[in-house]
């Protein structure tokens, strides 16, 4: 198995497209317990909660915000014993190794990042940790001689520029990181808002009725999910460009129920809105219920959550810190003395 890294920032709730784009499937390509594979930890995950620090964010709520996330990646089946689960800040060589890359990315690279020019667009002020992000994310990558790093196409670029950055330290201080490469599912679930359906779902304060969390409670996910704009037809018919509601609906619907889009239109042919909303309903309700189930137990005992968190930082810490004595030692830093 490849070594395969993957992060996720605490700036907000999960959502349904969170969970069935990227986390859902973590989990379901984890290495099996007990296999060569889980013991080398090739399955990495974190909580990148210095990168949500490179865009405004409420300090009081940031350390509350990664731990919810990481007990949510915890209730959604990322393992001990399959998986490397820690935040990122509780390993300190994350922000060591981007100083040392910073001496090879370029300032041209960096300023050519579109999601860079995206975010900082028609601001005063922008942070130098939002135009060095990149930087940080290679770093995180870097760090653990990862193969492969899962990620949407939007994420492609900065794939790239780390590939970069590990191709030309290699060049001109010899061989010291493995190059990875970016993979991108060819199917993955395509879940847009629900009051607007040609947008991608986002955090919930954007769009409160047209986003549905994770751990939303049962009744809210059916309300939301009935009151999801649709057309003035009854049909339910998979055309994105005529019906984008119903083609939303029809796609969360296979996601979480498994059928495929073109058995469910059969399956819902002359049924109507009503019917079918609450097909969707019901499938998203059980989709998300053991999630919700296994994060109330955790929320529940605290101390198993800091237990796995403070075992994944202590199994990073180590892996890091081989990476790191390689890199200085190739970078000409004098090492510290024993």
């Amino acid at each position: 198995m490849a070594r395969v890294f993957s992060g996720i920032q605490p700036s907000g709730d999960v959502h349904l497209g969170n969970y069935l784009g990227a986390i859902r499937r973590w989990v379901e390509e984890q290495p099996p317990a007990g296999s060569e594979a889980a013991l080398r930890r090739d399955a990495i995950h974190c909580v990148v909660d210095l990168h949500a620090m490179t865009v405004p964010y409420v300090p009081a709520e940031m350390a509350s915000r990664t731990l919810a996330l990481a007990t949510l990646l915890m209730a959604a089946g990322l393992e001990p014993d399959r998986s490397l689960l820690f935040v990122q800040s509780h390993v300190r060589a994350h922000a060591e190794l981007t100083w040392i890359l910073n001496s090879v990315a370029t300032f041209g690279e960096l300023n050519r990042m579109t999601q860079f020019k995206e975010k900082s667009g028609g601001q005063e002020s922008v942070s130098a940790g939002l135009f060095d992000y990149p930087v940080l994310m290679a770093a995180d990558i870097l760090l653990y001689d990862t193969d492969e790093v899962p990620v949407g196409d939007d994420q492609r670029q900065h794939i790239e520029l780390a590939r970069d950055i590990a191709i030309r330290f290699n060049h001109r201080f010899g061989k010291t990181f493995v190059v990875p490469k970016g993979t991108y599912a060819e199917v993955a679930a395509r879940v847009m808002d629900l009051q607007n359906p040609t947008r991608k779902m986002s955090k919930s304060e954007e769009s409160p009725q047209g986003t549905i969390l994770v751990l939303d409670p049962p009744k809210l996910i059916e309300k939301k999910i009935k009151s999801a704009v649709t057309d003035s037809g009854t049909d339910v018919r998979y055309d994105p460009a005529e019906k984008p509601g119903v083609s939303n609906l029809l796609e969360i619907y296979a996601a979480t129920s498994g059928t495929p889009i073109s058995k469910a239109e059969i399956e819902f042919e002359g049924a109507g809105y009503g019917k079918f909303k609450q097909a969707v309903a019901d499938a998203v309700i059980e989709c998300v219920r053991p999630v919700q189930e296994r994060y109330a137990a955790l929320e529940a005992d605290p101390g198993e959550v800091d237990r796995r968190l403070l075992r994944g930082a202590e199994e990073a810490d180590a892996k890091a810190e081989e990476v790191m004595a390689r890199a200085t030692r190739a970078a000409g830093l004098l090492p510290r003395p024993r």
